[in-house]
């Protein structure tokens, strides 16, 4: 088999705890990509953040942001984009008001969130950050159920933090029964994703996939976390990182090490180092 795309998870699979990116991983992520094989980075994070992390990159990798919702290497011209409707998200941010939570609107332009424990230097105004000659904005006020009246916004995801289990659960429960339209993700600790129904990692790759003629069977994907899970067992090959969960580990094809110890650039150079390059193969009519 020869494999035609990298996806690479961001948190806990490229990034070392720390939050950095190790030289050996980048090295391995741009061999990789010499052998004309395509590279994205699938997170839950929203795409100014995935930007930051790729251009650490010497590559252009196309990202698969906001869990799922917004593929591309562009803001302004996505390849996919599935998004809330405006109505639907102001009754998801005012049920979840109902109860204590940090609760952040995630645009691809943009953040809107509450005060609900930030930092002070935080609160009540705008932090700006200049990305791709356009101002991305985390804006913090009051009641965001209140800003969305006077200015709705149909969002990819919406991200909360609460303050206990309880109210995780309860809510993750309710979302769920209330909105059938929407995909409450419960992620590590006390936090919750809400997206658009249909909505994965793994169906935002597949967007991706299919616009380069890539068969899933081609693919091979890293990720460290259960909402990993579904593109570690459908694509062609599915790696697990060694600080993943032993679920994660048990349905994956090939376990690395962990993210602290250059699982990703163990595994590809191992893995990609027999594999020529796509151009070369197909220049000798070796690929059908």
């Amino acid at each position: 088999m020869v494999y035609r795309m990298l996806a690479v998870n961001i948190d806990g699979t490229l990034l070392q705890s720390n939050g950095r990116m190790n030289k050996l991983t980048k090295d391995a992520i741009e061999y990789v990509h010499r052998k004309d094989v395509q590279v994205a980075l699938v997170t839950s994070r929203n795409f100014y953040s995935a930007k930051k992390v790729a251009k650490a990159l010497k590559i252009n990798p196309t990202l698969v942001a906001h869990q799922g919702a917004f593929v591309g290497t562009n803001i302004q011209k996505p390849l996919y984009v599935s998004r809330m409707p405006e109505k639907l998200t102001l009754e998801i941010v005012q049920l979840l008001e109902k109860v204590e939570c940090q609760i952040q609107v995630s645009h691809e332009k943009f953040i809107l969130g509450n005060r609900v424990n930030l930092p002070e230097n935080l609160l009540g105004r705008a932090v700006m950050f200049m990305n791709e000659q356009n101002i991305f904005s985390q804006h913090y006020v009051d009641s965001v159920s209140e800003e969305l009246a006077k200015k709705p916004v149909a969002p990819p995801k919406i991200d909360v933090l609460f303050n206990s289990d309880r109210d995780k659960e309860d809510l993750f429960s309710l979302i769920a029964d209330m909105f059938p339209e929407v995909h409450p993700i419960s992620r590590m600790g006390m936090s919750l994703s809400i997206v658009p129904k249909g909505v994965s990692k793994w169906t935002g790759l597949l967007h991706l996939a299919n616009q380069l003629k890539i068969k899933p069977s081609q693919i091979v994907t890293i990720g460290d976390s259960l909402d990993d899970m579904e593109m570690i067992t459908e694509s062609g090959l599915g790696v697990a990182m060694g600080n993943a969960p032993f679920e994660l580990k048990k349905a994956a094809k090939w376990v690395t090490r962990s993210n602290d110890e250059n699982g990703v650039a163990y595994m590809l150079k191992e893995f990609f180092r027999k594999q020529h390059p796509i151009a070369f193969l197909e220049k000798m009519n070796i690929l059908k």
